[in-house]
């Protein structure tokens, strides 16, 4: 987005593509309600006041509409915004935006209103990645961790850190401008309040691993030989019948994946069956290695084996290549024998066809992907604000060596400074363009 562009009116569609009880189209900038006034048979758009009435194209009605204006600067972009929501038809809302376009504004970028939102201080940065977390969350206990963002918690935290590093760094510089004046802060003062800061921003990086595993989820694969089971185990975990099932070997000839939501997202990947047999065909041999390199990247393996065949030599040879990865041992086809004995300790015994020991294998499953975080995130940060973290802790640590050798705080300043403006990277109070074009451009249009 170039200067130029941040002061013309922009619109597109923000609800998503499709048949629907309602679409929304979003305009916002000076021209926001000329342009509405154009297309609408009403004029009485009142700021703060829901309107209703038909968009007209040269006395054609293309829609019955209802209309939100907005008044800067309250509006989720601090500036002129008109939502009209209208009959969720893709061709419905596409007239409607096409009519919006030729009447003055223009098509809006990726994430271009949160941006701009940001822009004129109705948000931070922190916030605004928070707007992208929760449309995009995966699950609900994700969706809840992005609204405390939103609502301000990393902000508020950030800024408390702030404000006890800026007090310190005040004194490092009264001391340093007007010695005469104000005495230098006593070197352990300094040690004692980096050490503080230190301690706090490891709080918000101790939730860095459980905010990544909220955020990307884990990966849980189900590894066996071929007729296991594990199509139809895959099917049950999902309630539906997305992998095909029948006895013939070599069914599952590639990886298949599905998303399961058990609090923490979870990859669910279907393997083909890992055996050695020199009559296997091409698809079927590089079904077997994408099966390999998936047991490979999961996070939980599901192996599974025939409880009536039992623990036979390829489901060993199988298991050795998995069993220092986190795993569950799972006998299938436990309705088919009445005389199992459990070779490997723990086994979960299940009977797909029969809905025997599924629920207990579903908890089995939650209670080991939740050993992947606590149950509760104090924050939730990304990548970025991981990173900014990082540089601002080892600034500080940088500082907190300087004091414990009493060097010159002039020197020391210049780390803490460092610090400072890490910590306001994340905020959005220090950024460059690049930066803040690369959040905004993982944003979906309409934003």
């Amino acid at each position: 987005m170039n200067i130029i562009q941040e002061f013309e009116t922009i619109a597109a569609i923000s609800t998503p593509l499709g048949t629907g009880g309602v679409g929304v189209i979003r305009i916002s900038g000076d021209k926001s309600f000329e342009i509405a006034q154009k297309i609408l048979d009403t004029k009485s758009l009142a700021p703060g006041r829901i309107c209703h009435g038909w968009v007209m194209d040269n006395n054609v009605k293309i829609d019955e509409v209802v209309i939100l204006p907005f008044k800067n600067p309250n509006s989720y972009t601090g500036e002129d915004v008109i939502e009209i929501q209208c009959h969720g038809g893709l061709n419905v809302v596409r007239n409607i935006l096409d009519l919006v376009l030729k009447n003055g504004a223009r098509m809006a970028e990726r994430g271009e209103f949160t941006k701009r939102a940001f822009l004129n201080k109705k948000l931070d940065l922190s916030q605004a990645e928070a707007v992208d977390d929760l449309i995009h969350a995966k699950t609900s206990n994700f969706a809840i961790q992005s609204a405390k963002n939103l609502s301000g918690v990393l902000a508020e935290k950030i800024k408390e850190i702030k404000k006890d590093l800026f007090e310190t760094a005040s004194k490092i510089v009264a001391g340093i401008d007007f010695p005469e004046d104000v005495p230098e802060p006593e070197y352990p003062f300094l040690i004692e309040s980096f050490r503080n800061t230190i301690k706090e921003i490891d709080r918000i990086l101790n939730c860095a691993k459980s905010s990544d595993i909220l955020r990307q989820g884990v990966k849980v694969a189900i590894v066996g030989r071929p007729n296991v089971g594990k199509s139809s185990l895959f099917n049950a975990l999902l309630n539906l019948d997305r992998a095909i099932v029948t006895d013939i070997a070599g069914t599952t000839r590639d990886v298949i994946k599905e998303s399961l939501d058990l609090g923490i997202a979870v990859t669910l990947i279907d393997t083909a069956g890992i055996r050695e047999d020199e009559n296997i065909d091409k698809v079927e041999e590089i079904g077997i290695e994408y099966s390999k390199q998936s047991a490979k990247e999961a996070d939980l393996i599901l192996f599974l084996y025939d409880a009536k065949e039992g623990l036979t030599e390829e489901d060993k040879e199988i298991y050795e290549t998995i069993k220092n990865k986190s795993h569950l041992v799972i006998a299938n086809k436990i309705d088919l024998t009445e005389n199992f004995k459990e070779t490997l300790q723990n086994t979960i015994k299940i009977s797909t066809t029969k809905n025997i020991g599924l629920d207990e294998l579903k908890e089995t499953i939650k209670e080991n992907i939740y050993k992947f975080t606590p149950e509760e995130t104090e924050f939730i940060t990304n990548k970025r604000q991981q990173n900014c973290l990082e540089r601002s802790k080892e600034s500080l640590e940088r500082a907190l060596h300087a004091a414990q050798a009493e060097e010159l705080q002039d020197m020391i300043y210049i780390d803490v400074k460092s610090a400072l403006l890490a910590l306001e990277e994340i905020t959005g109070e220090v950024i460059n363009d690049d930066i803040l074009n690369n959040i905004f451009d993982h944003f979906c249009i309409g934003k």
